[in-house]
């Protein structure tokens, strides 16, 4: 029978059984499977399964899907608590890596991604809520800047296995995809045994709320969704159909990336407490303005690889500067509204996910470059959005119109 644990008394429990530590743990469960799946899909759609850019916007459109439909976890906290979802989420996740060769056709990639996706978003959206509701608003950026650490030192290790072992040992996808997503599922198992439910100080709302303070946290969130689109779809694939990178090359690629994020994440943690959410945000969509305008050069001027791969390792640093947004929220928001503010964001943040994929994948076969200017257009709109959070956002105070006004009730 499972133990309830109030969050005020977990510091009784030992070290490895407080709510923190389960953060860190999912935090280095999920990338096993996901990572995994990412490292190897372009080189398997399109070695195995034959993909073109039109395919691989299809997959990635039913890929999110469940993001857009992450509402629905408002719905599913009535019956099920957000730790023990999110852990079975973890498990689904698993499980659908596990089976991802045994389907090399368009249907059945589009099934199991489906399958998998569900099992992703719905983790992404309840851990979200559960970060912010287990950590102290003091501590929130460091914390989560170590989260993400530890999500890449993990993501590290998967991507060096796969360099150092896939030609050497002759790795098949089947065999790799199979041991990443059993690692997964026995850990998420592991994970509901191990842990006592814990209880946060703040009931939440299980109902859908929109509130008109948090506009600009959805704004923010919706454009977030679209650019971050461009780079997961398209950067890697670029690397594969335009540069003729290998699985081991392209894996090198993120491994690289991964060292580099390993070792910057906390500094963005640290970067965030001292210069607050709104400079930040604005280093970070400056800088991703400047990246996607020359990944659109790499095509319109022909520049070559190792450009390409600078930009790819640059773009990963500066998504990573998009935990202020977690701790933007956390400072305006109503405690009670963590939970379903968390789901509804979630489906914001991919609103744009569900039809720009596909859409883009058709210009991709007419212009890769107009791909990636559509790209710092979009940085550049959020960019726009970004100065309008005040330099010490709060409950009243979540935009810089709303200087001096009570946080209203609805």
């Amino acid at each position: 029978m499972a133990s309830y644990v109030p969050i005020s008394e977990a510091r009784q429990l030992p070290f490895w059984r407080r709510p923190t530590t389960l953060l860190f743990v999912m935090a280095m469960t999920m990338p096993v499977s996901f990572y995994t799946w990412y490292a190897l899909l372009n080189n398997f759609v399109v070695e195995i399964a034959g993909f073109d850019g039109a395919d691989i916007g299809l997959l990635h459109t039913i890929r999110e899907i469940p993001g857009f439909l992450a509402v629905g976890v408002i719905a599913i906290i009535m019956f099920v608590r957000e730790q023990v979802l999110a852990l079975m989420s973890l498990a689904l996740l698993g499980v659908a890596t596990a089976f991802t060769a045994w389907f090399p056709s368009l249907g059945g990639l589009l099934f199991l991604t489906l399958l998998s996706s569900i099992g992703f978003h719905y983790y992404e959206t309840v851990n979200q809520s559960l970060q912010l509701q287990w950590l102290p608003k003091a501590r929130a950026p460091q914390i989560l800047g170590w989260l993400m650490a530890a999500g890449s030192a993990v993501t590290l290790l998967v991507f060096v296995l796969i360099v150092i072992m896939w030609e050497p040992l002759g790795l098949t996808y089947n065999l790799v995809f199979m041991v990443a997503g059993g690692v997964t599922f026995g850990l998420a198992l592991l994970c509901l045994i191990a842990y006592p439910q814990f209880e946060a100080p703040h009931p939440q709302i299980k109902k859908m709320v929109l509130r008109r303070r948090y506009w600009l946290y959805y704004a923010l969130q919706f454009m977030s969704g679209a650019r971050r689109q461009i780079f997961m779809v398209f950067a890697g694939f670029m690397m594969v159909e335009r540069f003729g990178f290998e699985v081991h090359e392209l894996t090198g690629l993120y491994l690289i990336n991964l060292i580099v994020n390993m070792l910057v994440a906390p500094f963005l943690g640290k970067a965030v407490g001292r210069f607050g959410e709104r400079r930040t945000l604005t280093w970070e969509y400056v800088g991703l303005t400047i990246v996607f305008t020359l990944y659109g050069g790499l095509y319109w001027f022909g520049w070559g690889v190792a450009l390409a791969a600078t930009l790819y390792v640059v773009d990963h640093i500066l998504f990573g500067l998009a935990l202020a947004l977690k701790t933007y929220f956390q400072k305006i928001a109503d405690p009670r509204d963590i939970a379903p503010t968390a789901a509804v964001a979630f489906t914001i943040n991919h609103i744009a996910a569900v039809f720009l994929p596909v859409l883009l994948g058709l210009l991709w076969v007419v212009s890769p470059a107009a791909v990636f200017g559509l790209a710092a257009a979009m940085a550049m709109i959020s960019l726009c959005l970004a100065l309008m959070i005040p330099r010490d956002p709060e409950p009243g105070h979540e935009t810089i119109f709303a200087r001096g006004l009570p946080a209203p009730a609805e």
